[in-house]
């Protein structure tokens, strides 16, 4: 993985503070914009929404950009540089500000405020695989079917994002108020039933629609390649999972929704992905 160092203080940034964020944790977002503005020079940019937040980005000129968000953030920034092929030559930061931060705690990013924006000052760019979808659509990290729920915390977000803030306040307040009461028979979330699938790496068939299966997960693997494996149905003993590396794989059978990074799409019938090696840059801290 390529490293090149960085230096905020000789440049400028474009600090887009996603709005989830703002709500979610005012106070966090206050202390990022104070560490950075310390370090460097910066134009700070409060969108609204989705349109703003990538008018913002398009119209960053020669300044880097630091996203101060959660996962979707991360995520929808990449998307928007990559259609606008602008990945190769854009090393981006982030902030992690939110309820759903395990995209970024995976990717190395620190989740603490502080540690986060001095990794922004001080740090080193990183070049990371991307996988591709047939839909022009982004991974940063790994994808499932079916798709896992999401915790708590990552479902307060989503419901903030969709314009319900005050659910996350009254949730809170309410297991404050409200003592944990354990049930004695505590209901069970009903389990996805099994799938018919068949999986494809670099064209060459994994399992086959004759083979129900539990789940199948796609995450990077060495460069330049993914890791794919798929868990069938076990009948009497465990089935062992069966495992692939390749650049391209190719999901297809019946209706199917799969969860990537932290959103869920589909239903789709088909899906192929493509890994892109080193194809966008995220600054880390140094030695990390």
């Amino acid at each position: 993985m390529a490293e090149v160092a960085t230096s905020a203080r000789s440049e400028q940034l474009l600090v887009v503070v996603d709005p989830v964020a703002r709500r979610w944790d005012g106070e966090s977002v206050r202390i990022a914009k104070d560490v950075l503005g310390a370090g460097a020079a910066m134009k700070l940019c409060l969108p609204d929404g989705p349109e703003e937040f990538a008018r913002a980005l398009r119209r960053r000129g020669s300044r880097r950009p630091v996203v101060v968000g959660d996962d979707r953030a991360l995520v929808r920034t990449v998307a928007l540089l990559h259609r606008h092929r602008e990945l190769a030559g854009c090393a981006l930061s982030v902030v992690p500000v939110g309820g759903a931060l395990s995209l970024a705690r995976s990717l190395g990013v620190p989740t603490g405020t502080v540690a986060a924006a001095r990794a922004v000052l001080d740090g080193v760019e990183r070049r990371m695989d991307l996988l591709v979808d047939d839909s022009d659509g982004v991974v940063l990290g790994a994808l499932r079917i079916p798709p896992v729920t999401a915790a708590p915390q990552e479902a307060e977000s989503e419901a903030a994002e969709a314009g319900r803030p005050w659910l996350r306040t009254c949730q809170s307040l309410v297991r404050t108020l409200v003592p944990a009461a354990r049930p004695s028979r505590p209901a069970a979330a009903p389990e996805p039933g099994p799938s018919r699938l068949r999986v494809e790496v670099d064209g060459r068939t994994l399992v086959d629609l004759n083979q129900p299966v539990e789940a199948v997960s796609v995450s990077p693997g060495a460069a330049g390649t993914a890791s794919v494996e798929v868990r069938p149905v076990s009948v009497g003993a465990e089935a062992s999972p069966l495992l692939a590396r390749g650049r391209t794989v190719t999901v297809s059978g019946a209706h199917f929704r799969y969860r990537a990074d932290a959103m869920v799409s589909g239903p789709v019938r088909t899906r192929t992905w493509v890994v892109r090696e080193g194809a966008w840059g995220l600054t880390l801290p140094a030695g990390a």
